[in-house]
């Protein structure tokens, strides 16, 4: 059997995903694909979805990844160009027994990858690094494929459109970001009611706009103008492959992923009393305590979309998000995270409502936090630091939460300090009642992270001399601030 070599970087806890031409090759891609048919075939599987981005590098990655497949016995059914969620989408609507999409999410331009599907579960974790194993021994099956053009681009947005359900008419500008949702954000703006406006919405792979991040501040300023200027009644941005969503108020403010929580939560709870929702670790307590105020039952759960979906199936939750903007509804839907369904769903909230978006917004808790602080960090000493952290915090009778990294509550509030599983980052976030809890909580930290030996001059975001913002849950920024990039 041929054995592939390989970067071995391209293997992440959540997906597969390298930089094209460098990391990853178009030989990676068919070698990956013969892996994957043959995951597949070893759990009883013939038939793959294949979908794609409108990455410049994803027409041949696809392809080279289908022959793979075919190689390994699969039957390929090949979607197209479209977001991540219509694969997801795909899969179940043609009774695939496992789904692949090529994206580069919300990486920029030169970056691709693949997100993996197989029994309506995500492949992650042990079974990407089993891929791998697969790659580099040559274990393939072998057999002789076919590949069929099946188009779910019609069914998808009727899908979407079903759970339509605007009480009044709205104007919205929507802002895909030249990613792989502008072809379905142009047909579903086409069926809601009102006056919706579409920013960015020729799919192209060098994202001429702007980085294809929506929380990233910056990269909603387009957005923001358009909907100060038009007097628009929200804005709505998507990553490049549309499983995340930002979101602009009628007063130009940012609402982050878990603000946005609270507002799905409430309205999912009136008619499912005491329904689980799972929220990531960087939320804000505010989202738990008001899923707990509302007769919910909220559990903290690890960043990473296919943790969070693992988790959704393992207790039963009708609903689930992330800071970052992944939103996973089960109630009424499919529990993955589908940012235009999410959207849709927004849509009826602020329909249904005789106040503004802004109004709904000015109603949540009020605290001060900070953003994803990120500290770059020796790949092979990020989690060896978690764990000296952890250690010195417990013998100190801390009151620490462990699932991921470490969630440490105060009488100021709470600092958290996880391990990138992406990149070789540590992640902090800080949240408290006022800006002097705030500073207790980042100094904290900050405390911490010299104790494991990271330089002084590394710690500035931390420390507060300027060099990030601190920004309260209405996503204001101080004149000056900088943005940081969100990881998982």
């Amino acid at each position: 059997m041929s054995r592939h070599q390989f970067d071995a970087s391209i293997l992440r806890e959540y997906d597969i995903r390298g930089i094209v031409g460098s990391t990853l090759t178009v030989a990676d891609a068919q070698a990956l694909g013969r892996a994957f048919g043959t995951f597949v075939a070893d759990n009883g599987g013939r038939v793959v979805a294949l979908g794609q981005d409108g990455r410049h590098s994803s027409p041949a990655l696809a392809n080279a990844f289908s022959k793979g497949l075919r190689m390994a016995g699969m039957d390929v059914l090949r979607i197209g160009v479209g977001p991540t969620p219509m694969l997801y989408f795909a899969g179940r609507h043609l009774g695939a027994d496992a789904a692949a999409m090529i994206t580069g999410s919300h990486n920029p331009p030169e970056y691709n990858g693949f997100k993996l599907v197989l029994g309506g579960r995500s492949v992650h974790g042990a079974d990407i690094q089993r891929l791998g194993t697969l790659m580099r021994n040559g274990e393939f099956a072998s057999g002789n494929g076919r590949s069929i053009r099946r188009s779910v681009f019609g069914a998808y947005v009727r899908r979407l459109m079903h759970d339509a359900e605007l009480a009044r008419s709205l104007s919205v500008a929507w802002d895909p970001g030249n990613g792989a949702s502008g072809a379905v954000v142009q047909r579903i703006t086409h069926y809601l009611p009102g006056r919706h406006i579409v920013l960015n919405g020729t799919i192209d792979g060098s994202f001429p706009a702007h980085h294809p991040d929506p929380t990233l501040p910056e990269t909603l300023e387009q957005l923001r103008a358009t909907v100060l200027s038009e007097g628009c009644d929200l804005g709505i941005a998507f990553d490049g492959d549309g499983d995340r969503l930002g979101v602009i108020d009628n007063r130009g403010n940012i609402l982050w992923g878990d603000q946005l929580m609270i507002l799905w939560s409430e309205e999912i709870l009136r008619r499912q009393p005491g329904a689980t929702i799972i929220a990531d670790v960087k939320t804000s307590q505010t989202v738990f305590d008001a899923i707990e105020r509302l007769g919910g039952n909220p559990i903290m759960w690890k960043s990473g979309h296919s943790l969070i979906k693992s988790k959704m199936q393992e207790c039963g939750a009708v609903f689930a998000g992330e800071m970052s903007g992944h939103i996973f509804f089960a109630d009424r839907y499919f529990g993955y995270d589908d940012a235009l369904y999410a959207a849709v769903r927004l849509l009826n909230i602020v329909a249904r409502s005789s106040r503004s978006l802004a109004d709904l917004h000015d109603r949540l808790p009020q605290t001060v936090n900070t953003p994803e602080l990120r500290i770059e960090v020796d790949e092979a000493r990020k989690f060896a630091i978690i764990d000296e952290v952890k250690l010195r915090l417990k013998r100190n009778g801390a009151e620490v939460n462990d699932i991921d990294g470490v969630r440490v509550t105060t009488q100021d509030g709470w600092w958290l300090l996880r391990a990138s599983n992406t990149q070789n980052v540590l992640v902090g976030r800080c949240e408290a009642a006022d800006p002097a809890g705030l500073q207790r909580l980042k100094n904290a930290l900050a405390e911490q992270m010299a104790a494991s030996g990271i330089p002084a001059e590394e710690l500035g975001p931390i420390l507060g001399d300027g060099s990030m913002p601190i920004a309260d849950v209405q996503g204001k920024k101080p004149p000056g601030a900088k943005s940081v990039e969100a990881v998982a």
